[in-house]
């Protein structure tokens, strides 16, 4: 049997009954370590179960996926996933590998924080489409999750925003990185363009065009003001706002066709 057991939020005590007795049974016992972490280290979990655990990489889980699964219809072999095993899709590409493959599998379910949430006080059944928000480099800057979520609060729906661990695409090979919440907020702050207006029809009328982050510390004078939060912008706007903005003021929008910005 191959089974797909959760791990909960992140206390070594967080296992459920079942799985721990899965767990010290199994020939082999694989630590799925890369789509979450737990607050505690592998030595800990080890000790709380009293077997040794077999560290699953990306690289392993989705290119070496038959390893995994070597043996597994003979013996029983598990895959501990931090939180739930399906919170991620990568863990059912593994539950049809082993079908394909004639094993049998078992899913032993647990606490996370698509659940756990709640706790906020926010009602989960008004939750949209959950987010990830990974780190930037300098040449890599993904926006798709700006967009998730403003598809949310359209729907007047909330939003979950997952914080990526590390860097995305690429091998890293250097201690692993935990996103802030401050972090994915300046991430946010870059990419929501917005106008800033003053003393709109006054000799002195000031307007200015640029990011949210932008928009938090400049100053246009004395009252009154208003500002608005850009939609979809045709190019004939993109270059009016760009008699607003700095040169670099308007680098996060993006073209969605011919005729389309967006920020």
């Amino acid at each position: 049997m191959f089974y797909l057991i959760g791990l909960g939020l992140g206390d070594v005590k967080d296992i459920t009954v079942k799985g721990l007795e899965v767990i010290r049974r199994c020939t082999r016992v694989y630590l799925e370590a890369y789509t979450s972490v737990l607050t505690v280290g592998k030595e800990a979990l080890e000790e709380f179960y009293g077997r040794e655990l077999l560290l699953a990489d990306r690289d392993m889980v989705e290119q070496a996926a038959d390893e995994i699964l070597k043996g597994a219809d003979v013996s029983d072999v598990a895959f501990l996933v931090v939180g739930d095993p399906f919170g991620a899709t990568t863990h059912s590409d593994l539950v049809l590998r082993a079908v394909n493959a004639g094993i049998q599998y078992r899913v032993i379910h647990n606490a996370s924080i698509l659940n756990a949430v709640g706790c906020c006080g926010l009602q989960l059944y008004n939750f949209g489409e959950t987010v990830s928000i990974v780190f930037w480099t300098d040449s890599w800057k993904p926006e798709s999750f700006y967009d998730k979520i403003k598809r949310n609060r359209e729907m007047g729906m909330h939003t979950l925003c997952l914080l990526c661990a590390t860097a995305q695409g690429r091998k890293i090979y250097e201690p692993p990185r935990f996103m802030t919440v401050a972090q994915a907020a300046e991430q946010l702050l870059e990419i929501t363009v917005c106008v800033g207006l003053a003393r709109v029809g006054n000799d002195n009328q000031a307007i200015r065009a640029g990011s949210l982050r932008e928009m938090a510390s400049s100053d246009l004078g004395g009252p009154l003001h208003s500002m608005l939060i850009t939609g979809h912008l045709h190019p004939l706007e993109v270059d009016m706002l760009k008699l607003f903005s700095d040169p670099e003021g308007l680098n996060s929008l993006k073209m969605t066709d011919s005729s389309t910005y967006t920020s």
